[in-house]
């Protein structure tokens, strides 16, 4: 307990976030450490990373996320009776699991690009890193990044057991879930479609997209009509952590659209710049790419 209240509070002070507070039934666990919405992440590029679990950088501090109730396949076969057991709950074989995995990770790197919001309350998600993994809800532009996966064929439900802190409508969200799953199953999308040769197909009229803020929905169902419409996700979430142009990283760097590994040496090698309007000055960067990226920098 100690160590995770020390986590939460040693936050930077930089970091826009949310201290979110709730009537909590004497019948549920008090929380260990209050939630926080965190904004102006960076998807950080490592090999470990995989559909529901990645690291992010905030504020130059790296920490590692692992999404609540969903399990995206493995990308390695390193854990060979996982890898096992995912290909069998599909229905599929070892390899194209694999090949499954590679993809859900490939499809939540594309989705953490742009905007999102962390949601954490800090509890430990364990993991095989030296480094702590918390727990989290990620909201993506089209809506809940677990909900996005699932939808998809590119990510099972799991970690039922995962005990989200004064969480009194778990079970709802894990009954959208399945809903979602059940729909993945009928189109044959992802995982659910390999057999046909449908692995690379993604989900009709998306009902994941369409929810409203899962995180409002979860603690304030009494204040959500359910026929209320989302504010647009722009207006919720706007980039509050830019990077500065002369010490953002390499990874944070590549992992602006527009962005690759050449552009991004290219960058560091022609510092320090005066203000980011100079990055017209670097090779390969035309308007047409300065329009893209320079709203990412201060």
């Amino acid at each position: 307990m100690k160590q995770v209240r020390t986590r939460a509070a040693g936050l930077s002070a930089g970091i826009l976030f949310t201290l979110v507070t709730w009537s909590t039934p004497a019948t549920q666990c008090v929380a260990r450490a209050p939630w926080v919405t965190l904004q102006g992440g960076h998807y950080l590029v490592k090999r470990a990373n995989d559909g529901d679990s990645f690291h992010i950088s905030i504020q130059g501090k790296e920490y590692i996320f692992r999404l609540y109730f969903v399990d995206a396949p493995e990308t390695t076969s390193e854990f060979r009776d996982r890898v096992e057991e995912q290909a069998s709950y599909f229905g599929v074989t070892v390899d194209q699991v694999l090949k499954l995995g590679e993809l859900a990770k490939t499809y939540t790197r594309e989705k953490l690009s742009g905007p999102f919001l962390v949601r954490t309350c800090w509890e430990d998600a364990m993991g095989r890193s030296r480094m702590q993994r918390f727990y989290a809800f990620v909201q993506t532009s089209n809506g809940d990044l677990g909900e996005q996966l699932v939808e998809n064929g590119l990510a099972r439900i799991h970690g039922a057991s995962a005990k989200p802190e004064a969480l009194s409508s778990a079970g709802s969200e894990l009954r959208k879930l399945a809903d979602l799953e059940r729909k993945a199953k009928q189109e044959k999308v992802g995982g659910w479609g390999t057999n046909e040769g449908r692995r690379l197909a993604r989900a009709q009229h998306p009902e994941s997209e369409k929810s409203i803020d899962p995180f409002d929905k979860f603690f304030h169902p009494e204040s959500v009509p359910a026929s209320a419409t989302p504010a647009p996700f722009s207006s919720r979430l706007q980039p509050e952590t830019k990077l500065d142009v002369n010490t953002a990283s390499q990874a944070e760097l590549e992992n602006i659209s527009g962005i690759g590994p050449v552009i991004a040496e290219r960058i560091i090698a022609t510092r320090p710049f005066k203000s980011a309007d100079d990055l017209r000055s670097v090779k390969g960067i035309g308007d047409k790419k300065y329009a893209m990226i320079r709203s990412f920098f201060d």
